[in-house]
Formats: structure tokens, sequence, C-alpha cells
């Protein structure tokens, strides 16, 4: 429920997420036999479109299919490629590509059974026993096909084909991968059964004492005369406790669906909060003449949510800023196909560093995503769209500049597509507590060009300003009257925003609806922003005072911003900015036009292979409230920093440059590893109030933060091997950091971030391998060739040194480290094993570290 007055907009409600396949949440689900794994046993082939779906034709069983456990993702097994490769989707190639998986299941008389796919990229084809099912063109809305009525008589030998033609291998301006990238599940039930993602639980009431949950429950007869029907809700709280039940009566129509609406008093709720993101869970059962016929579970969270266009944003009465990134869905090595143990290890790291909500860019969530969210305390944006009526230019963003087959995405479906997909996706995703928002747009003005970019007078006149940084040359009624002047296209941006914010709100209205709006100056006197709740900055925290002071009844914040201190410098000192969205909260493959042999975009705080950056480090001494140092260095030449001759101390180059920073970091080391006598740039991100620097002991004196107008400590350091020690003190607690200069490379060290795996073909673990010196310091100033041996019964996903312009080969078993390390992620298959990885190296020798898959 949402109600509207004096400038604030309050949502307050309970959210959970269906659970419709293999459950991995923190509720773990003693009901659920109605779904069914779908992922394994299936076969592969990248073949031509004229690949026929017939078992008998020639091909089926060649040589050339091989066996493959979905997810899949087939472009990330592939070289890179600078020849036939584009830089947008990262240099890997696309095709067409056929999945076939035989299967048991006999089509009995009371039975309905159902396929879901989570997400298909893209312009997938679905056929079961030779009958197409249909064709569904976008590559992140999940779908799901009512598979009943074409399976074998017998039960015997039914086979489901998915042709998926990714064939416009520029379709995106990032990496998306090929294939059956998520998960698939089959559901078979009565006919008498609640649907697929046929649950939405919401609260009008909710406080300390109680809440009153109300949840609305699809009731699908697929049989041919009427059912009376029984409904009996539990709810348990996060231990399996029951807290509360409800029951309901109603008759379903022959071959109809009915909506119950069930209401529940849960007594001291606790409440889905950041800290401690307390989850309960519905089972409901549907019963008929004394029969039960389905049972089915929703986990779901209780929290309250509230923008103010003065105070900002309020989760459960209390007001926090929004410490938030942006995330493609690429996963490095793994490319679409991400396993989940590789999102928990980036997630986590980011809430280690202060992050509290994810922004999904630019396209919906994955369930796995999702239940990762909800279960450690993520507020989450999930975006519909990157392109609306009108396509981006793949390769150079904007409005379109290239038009060729190759780089045709998902504008071409969206007239016929958008209701459905859009419609779908909140369907399937609205019972997750993490999601806060849904935002229905990303960018989405530069296709309506020449009119969004020729009302704001930033680019059709002769102004020498920049936008990123500068007020509109012209005032808000110049824009307008541009705006009518200039004739619109067939499709008017607003009136596209419109029909997507209403069809959102037909399906749910307890989050915010937003979009990530890049010339906010003209999409607020467009009618654009009508549309939205909450309406979110593209890189224009300029405008944050100019938007709050001409359009005051909007809540605004920051949707996408640079990873520098001067964007949370203006969330901090606004409460009326609720916070912000930081591009990227990971590195992320494509975005590369002509930028061979970079493949990935290094804005991320954390690199492609999920290690910190000198920006995390920046981020953390900002978001995260413990003491924290970490140093940076670099040679004054390469340095953003000078010595100033009259103090003699360093100080920027550019005393204003730190004012206006883009999307990458400065180019700088973690390690002391330098020229003897060579003057070192060194520079410590910290939230002490006061840091000291020494070197071998010797004090370099004591600096304080309110010394430094960009918040980094700087010192000019004469290099001299040994040890380079920061000591610094917050809040009257102390924390240290150093780094030691190492020696020539004389051995390896390897490590293991888990040492049990669980023997579900699911389960990874990421080894790492650091090249080190003969008193065991780390090297992170020379490289060397690392081969991986893997003893026992697992699966090498790839490997991978972190670095944005690393072109090996993913799927080799050999790389040259980054900074002195690399990395070998390893699956678990379905058998116990005991596992011996050991990596080697020329002058080396080697080190191994043991697993145990039971």
């Amino acid at each position: 429920m949402r109600k509207l007055f004096n400038g604030v907009i309050t949502a307050v409600l309970i959210v959970g997420c269906t659970v419709q396949g293999t459950e991995k949440s923190a509720i773990t689900s003693e009901y659920n036999a109605r779904s069914n794994d779908f992922n394994f046993g299936w076969k592969f082939l990248l073949a031509e479109d004229s690949a026929s779906i017939d078992e008998s034709a020639p091909g089926f069983q060649d040589s050339e299919w091989r066996d493959v456990r979905l997810p899949h993702d087939w472009s990330v097994e592939h070289p890179f490629d600078s020849i036939n490769g584009e830089g947008a989707t990262g240099y890997l190639p696309g095709g067409t590509g056929w999945y076939r998986k035989h299967f048991d299941l006999k089509p009995e008389q009371n039975k309905t059974t159902y396929i879901v796919f989570d997400g298909v990229y893209n312009n997938s084809e679905v056929w079961v026993n030779g009958q197409k099912l249909g064709f569904h063109p976008y590559g992140y809305s999940p779908f799901y096909y009512d598979i009943s009525h074409a399976l074998n008589g017998d039960g015997k030998g039914n086979v489901v084909a998915v042709k998926v033609d990714r064939t416009r291998y520029v379709d995106s301006r990032w990496y998306s991968g090929s294939g059956i990238y998520r998960n698939v599940e089959l559901i078979s039930t009565d006919r008498l059964h609640i649907p697929v993602w046929g649950t939405f639980i919401t609260t009008p009431e909710v406080s300390s004492e109680s809440a009153l949950a109300r949840m609305d429950v699809q009731v699908k007869n697929d049989y041919t005369n009427d059912k009376s029907v029984e409904i009996n809700t539990d709810i348990l709280d996060a231990n399996g406790k029951k807290v509360t039940s409800s029951r309901s009566y109603v008759n379903v129509r022959a071959e109809q669906t009915a909506s119950v609406l069930q209401e529940f008093n849960i007594p001291t709720p606790s409440f889905w909060d950041l800290d401690a993101p307390s989850l309960y869970k519905a089972v409901t059962t549907i019963s008929s003449n004394g029969k039960q016929t389905d049972q089915y579970e929703t986990v779901f969270g209780i929290r309250s949510i509230r923008f103010d266009t003065d105070g900002g944003f309020f989760l459960n009465g209390k007001n926090i800023k929004i410490k938030g990134v942006c995330l493609h869905h690429d996963g490095g090595l793994v490319g679409a196909a991400v396993p989940k143990g590789v999102w928990r290890r980036r997630l986590q790291k980011l809430k280690d560093g202060g992050c509290n909500a994810i922004r999904i860019s630019h396209n919906p969530a994955s369930q796995e995503f999702l239940d990762l969210c909800d279960e450690m305390g993520f507020l989450v944006q999930d975006e519909f769209y990157d392109e609306w009526d009108y396509p981006k230019d793949k390769r150079l963003n904007q409005q379109e500049r290239h038009v060729d087959y190759h780089s045709r995405g998902h504008a071409g479906h969206f007239q016929e597509w958008a209701e459905k997909d859009l419609k779908t996706v909140v369907q399937a995703h609205r019972n997750h507590p993490s999601i806060f928002q849904w935002s229905i747009g990303n960018e989405i003005e530069w296709t309506y060009h020449p009119r969004y970019r020729n009302v704001t007078g930033y680019f059709n006149m002769n102004w020498k300003g920049n936008y990123f940084w500068e007020q509109p040359p012209i005032s808000p009624e110049e824009i307008k009257q541009r705006y009518k002047d200039i004739p619109g296209r067939e499709y008017i941006l607003s009136e596209t925003a419109q029909k997507l914010s209403r069809w959102t709100k037909e399906m749910d209205t307890t989050r915010y609806v937003t979009a990530n709006c890049i010339l906010p100056s003209a999409s607020h006197l467009s009618g654009y922003t009508d549309a939205l709740d909450v309406v979110g900055y593209s890189y224009r925290r300029v405008l944050y005072d100019y938007g709050h002071e001409h359009y005051p009844e909007k809540p605004i914040m920051g949707t996408e911003n640079l990873g520098q201190w001067h964007e949370w410098k203006a969330v901090a000192e606004r409460d009326h900015i609720s916070g912000l969205f930081i591009w990227t909260g990971v590195d992320y493959m494509g975005e590369s036009h002509n930028a061979w042999p970079r493949k990935a975009t290094p804005s991320g705080l954390l690199d492609v292979g999920g290690f910190e950056k000198g920006s995390y480090h920046m981020y953390k001494t900002l978001w995260d409230d413990a003491p924290h140092i970490h140093i940076a260095t670099q040679t004054l030449e390469k340095s953003i920093n000078k010595i100033d001759e009259a103090s003699g101390l360093l100080v920027a180059n550019d005393p204003d440059a730190w004012k206006t920073r883009t999307w990458f970091w400065q180019d700088v080391n973690n390690h002391w590893n330098y020229d003897a006598k060579e003057t070192m740039s060194v520079e410590i991100y910290s939230n002490c109030e006061e840091v000291e620097l020494f070197l071998n002991e010797k004090s370099l004196g004591s600096r304080r933060l309110s010394e430094f107008e960009d918040h980094i400590y700087k010192w000019a350091v004469p290099f001299e091997e040994g040890t380079l020690e920061a000591r610094g003190k917050k809040d009257q607690e102390m924390v240290t950091s150093k780094l030691v200069t190492a020696g020539q490379p004389a051995a390896i060290s390897i490590v293991t971030d888990k040492s049990v795996l669980n023997p579900d073909g699911y389960d990874v673990a990421h080894i790492i391998v650091q090249l080190v010196d003969a008193e065991s310091n780390p090297v992170k100033s020379e490289d060397r060739q690392i081969s991986f041996m893997v003893n026992g019964d697992a699966r090498i996903l790839g490997v991978d040194n972190g670095a944005p312009d690393n072109v090996q080969h993913y799927q080799a078993k050999s790389i040259v480290t980054s900074q002195g390390r690399a990395m070998m992620l390893i699956q678990s298959n379905q058998n116990p094993s005991d596992l011996t990885i050991t990596a080697r190296s020329k002058g080396l020798g080697s080190a191994s570290v043991n697993l145990t898959i039971k």
C-alpha cells in the first residue's frame, strides 16, 4: 500500500521470494516436492541455423554434440578474438546454439507439468517431442511453458530441445553471454494447483508489536469440472516454528484460475534489515474433497520503506544512506553462467566494504542472485530495460550510429513484448524483500534523439562547458519551450514511461518506480519524471540542489555515479539525497569498443577476479565505520601527485582535479618494490582522524585527514628497502597496515576459500595463488606463468588473474599472473571425492591445497 502526502511517499510491505526450484535460501525446505532441478543431463551443439530438432536427423548422435550442465554460457568457452569479436560484448562470439535433454515423465491424467527457464540469452525457441511451445526473445526475463500435452504417452524418451539464436553478437553494450545461462526447473503437480509465481505477500500494517500480512494466492484448476478448494497456509519463522496460520475456501471453475486473499497477524515480527535480514516462510497447501493436491512455499521478509523528499530514505523507520553499486551480470571467467558461490564471494566483499544496495544494470536479475541479496541483506533496484522504442548504439552508447545486423538488440521486440516481459519479471520477483525499487529504464533519453539532447542547451549551442559538472546553460522555462518547439518522433518518451510505470503498478504498488535519467533537466519538464516515484540522476550530482529547488515534490537520488570521493561527499552533505549507486561494484566484461586487449571495463571497486582495488579501499573508509588503512604507492612520474617546492610535501598535481575525476581510479600499486633512492608517491586511504607513516620504524611524520580536501593522505618518500607502515587512530582505536619489500619470487602460496564442497554439482571453490619470496612475503611487482593440475573428481571452470586486459583463454589450465596473483575456479561434481589442486611455475616448484567433496 502506498500513500503520497506532503511530498512523502510511504510504502509498507511484506515481501518474499517464491520457491520454485532447488531452494538454497537461509530457510531450508522440507515440503517442496513438486519442483525438480532440470539442469543436468543436457547435450549442446553450436551449429548452423538449419540444425534439425528431429532426434532421428543426422547429427544428433554425432560426436559434435557434447554433454553440458546448466547454467551454461557457450561464448565464454571460446578464446578472445580481436578480429571477429567486438569490444562492446567482450571480444567473444555469439552464434546459434542447440540444447537437448532426454527425460522420462509419464503424462498422468491429473497432472500438470511446466518447464521454467529463469533466463535464456536470447531469441529462444523451445520444443518438446517435436511440438513447438513458443518463442521468447528477451534474454533477461524468466518464462515457462505447460508441457503436459506434449509428453509421450508412455512417459519414455521425452526430448526437450532449445534453440538459441545469438547471431546478433553485438546486441548489447556489455557482455551478455549466450545460451541457457540461468537455472531451469521442471514442475509437476496436480491439475488443481498454485501456478508458477502464484503467490504475493504484502502488509498494510507493520509495527514492532505485530504485522498484518496479506497474501494473494492464485489457484489454477486445469480439470474439466469445478472444484471446491481449501487453502491452508502456515507461517514459519527462521527456526521453522509455526507462528500463525490461515484457512480459506473457494470454488474454482473448470479450466479457470481464482484468487484468494488470506490475512495473518504475525506477533513481534523480526524485521528484514540490512544487518539482520530475517526471513519467514509461508507454506500453502491446496486440498479438495479431503485430498491434498499441491503445496507451495514462499520465503519472505517483513520491512517498511519510505522516501522523503527532504529527509531521504527510511528502512524500518530508520533513516539510512543508500550505499549502492551497479552490477552487470557476468562473473568474469564463468561469463554469464555464474555459480551462486561466485556471487556470494563478491557480494560478501562488497558488504565488508560497507555496500548495502545493488542496482542490477541494466536488466532483471536472476532468482538465485535475488535469493542471495535477501539472505545477505542488500537492497536491490531491479531494472527492466536499457532501451525502449529506439535502439542505442551498442558500440558507442547514446543514439544509434552503427546500423548493422549484428548490433540489433531488444528494441526491435519492444512494442510486442514489453508489457508481457515487464509484468512477468515483477510477478516472478515481487516477493523478494531485497527489492525496494523497480527501474523502468537506463539513460533512455539518448535514444529519443535529437529532442532530449537539443532541448537541454548543453549540446547544440556554442556553449563551452561540460554537462557533467555544470548547471544547465539555459533556464527551465527555456528548456520547456524548446521541448515544445522541437517535434518528437513516432514514439514519445514520456508516454512510454507512463505505460511502463502503469504496468509495473498493476503488478505491485509496494515498491517505488524509478529510472536512471541522464538528462534530468529535460526529463523533469517533458513529463518523463511524472511517471516516476523517485527520480534517479545519472552522473548529475551537480544538479542535486537544482532538482530539489525546482521540483521539490520529487525524491531524488543518484542511480549511476562515479566511484570517487566527490560523489559520496555530495550525498553525505545533503539530507534530501538518499544515496547513490557507483558504476560499478565489480569490473565487467564488454563496453570496450576498439580497446583491445582491454576486454573489460575497469570501473569497479573489485576487478573481474573479485579482488579489491584502490577505489574499494577508499569507499570502505567512507561507508564502513570500522577504522581502516590502505597503502597505495607509485613512482612520482606515474602518479597524480607532485612535491610542493615551498613545503616539500606531496600534493596533487592539480588541487581541484579530485572534484571531477571520473570512472577509473588512479594507477597505484600495493607493494614496496622500487629503485633505490627514487622518490615515491605514497597515498593512504583511511577513515582515521590521524595517520603516522613509518619507514623501517623511522617516523615520517603524522598527518590529519582534515588536511586533505580530496580525502587522501599523501607522503613523498625516498624509496628504501624494508617495511613501510601506517598507523592510524579513529575513535581512540588503533589500526595499522604495512608493505614489505619483497625479494625475487622463490615459491608459490596457494589458498582456497572453501575446504569442503557439497557434492551437488554447484558448489565452487576459488583457488588463489600468489608469488612469494624466500621469506613468504607476497611478490606483487613481478609475474610468472602458473600451471594448475587438479587430482580428483571436480570440474575446472577456468583461470584468471583479474586484469582487465588479460585475454588469455579462460578455459586454459595455465595463466600468467597479474600482481603476482592468479586464480582457478573449480566446481564440485555429484560424487564424493578428495581433491588436490597443485600450482607449478618454472623455477619456483609447486604448491598444493587439499579439498574434500562430501
